[in-house]
């Protein structure tokens, strides 16, 4: 499970990097089809909304890598990968609301 943890700590960091980014300002990370209906004087403050779902889901791999390094058990490995998908569903559900209210739809 070690090297389960690393991957998820370095994917962890990956997002928080880009979410911070993301939240200072920083858009253009952004695809530009998901940003295509966002009115310019909004771009910072649908940012900042789509960052708190980045900072979600680095905070759930995160979470999920350091319960994977409590061991190789398997109550362990199932409450690592619920952790997981359970961050994983809230994140995107968060990124999916945002896009509604700010770009009309996922799309």
């Amino acid at each position: 499970m070690t090297v389960y943890s690393m991957i998820l700590f370095a994917v962890a960091a990956l997002c928080l990097g880009f979410g911070i980014a993301i939240n200072r300002g920083k858009t253009e990370l952004i695809h530009d089809y998901h940003q295509k209906k966002v009115p310019e004087e909004k771009r910072l403050e649908y940012g900042r909304a789509f960052s708190a779902g980045m900072f979600v889901l680095a905070g759930a791999l995160f979470l999920s890598g350091v319960i994977g390094l409590m061991g190789d058990s398997r109550p362990f490995v199932i409450a690592s990968l619920a952790v997981l998908f359970a961050g994983i569903a809230v994140s995107l559900a968060m990124i999916a609301r945002v896009q509604k209210k700010y770009n009309g739809g996922l799309f």
